[in-house]
């Protein structure tokens, strides 16, 4: 059982440059999506979780590919395929997108209200420490989806493989937006959830706030070649 926290450190130095006073991360695309009715995204390199069904690969996610871009040109491409395509939604997405602070920040910085900017995360690192939050309360366009990995500690460390206790800090993530009101809501991949955990879930989610239970996300897992292969699929 890894700790993510660690694996946060070892990750965003292998995807993580500084320039004077640019952080550059490493990111292997920038596409048109049809999720959320269409939208900017980036995929960015590098995650701390190591989640059964991943659809990404892992030389992406273990930070091994992609190249280096600063701010200014992760803003840019995602606002020029907004442009393109009559998008009013950007996003970073792929792995982890909060692994470097810095450079989401700056990048956050350059996105023009108009659009909305969807922070697709597992929320680890967000619920280890509130003032991450903090700073992204000032972005009015940005919402927050978290991804739970599990609807208890232990379904989050048979999916994930991390240790137990980290389930936490995805709940700690949630929390933290919303005391900071920051527009949020959480996600979850149902096909390894167990009813009566789910139910047990929402309860803890109407604890935090009351409407989380009714904006949870139900998602279904999507049988792409690389988590055919990681779930010994044929």
């Amino acid at each position: 059982m890894y700790n993510p926290l660690e694996l946060s450190k070892k990750i965003e130095k292998l995807v993580t440059k500084k320039e004077n006073d640019t952080i550059y991360r490493k990111y292997y695309r920038f596409r048109p999506a049809k999720f959320y009715a269409g939208i900017a995204s980036a995929d960015c390199v590098g995650c701390n979780l190591r989640c059964i069904y991943c659809w990404s690969n892992d030389s992406a996610r273990e930070g091994r590919i992609g190249k280096f871009y600063s701010p200014k040109e992760v803003a840019f491409k995602l606002t020029r395929i907004a442009e393109k395509y009559n998008y009013s939604q950007l996003r970073i997405t792929g792995n982890e997108p909060t692994l470097s602070r810095e450079h989401l920040l700056q990048v956050l910085e350059l996105i023009p209200e108009k659009y909305t900017f969807i922070l697709e995360t597992n929320g680890i690192l967000l619920g280890v420490d509130e003032s991450y939050v903090k700073a992204l309360k000032k972005f009015s366009n940005l919402h927050v989806r978290i991804s739970l990995k599990g609807s208890t500690p232990e379904e989050f460390s048979r999916i994930t493989g991390a240790r137990a206790e980290a389930f936490q800090l995805q709940l700690n993530a949630l929390k933290f937006c919303v005391d900071n009101d920051v527009s949020c809501h959480p996600a979850i991949l149902i096909d390894f959830v167990k009813k009566e955990n789910l139910e047990k879930l929402r309860k803890k989610l109407e604890k935090i706030e009351g409407g989380l239970s009714e904006e949870l996300e139900y998602e279904k897992l999507i049988l792409y070649p690389t988590v055919k292969r990681r779930l010994r699929i044929d």
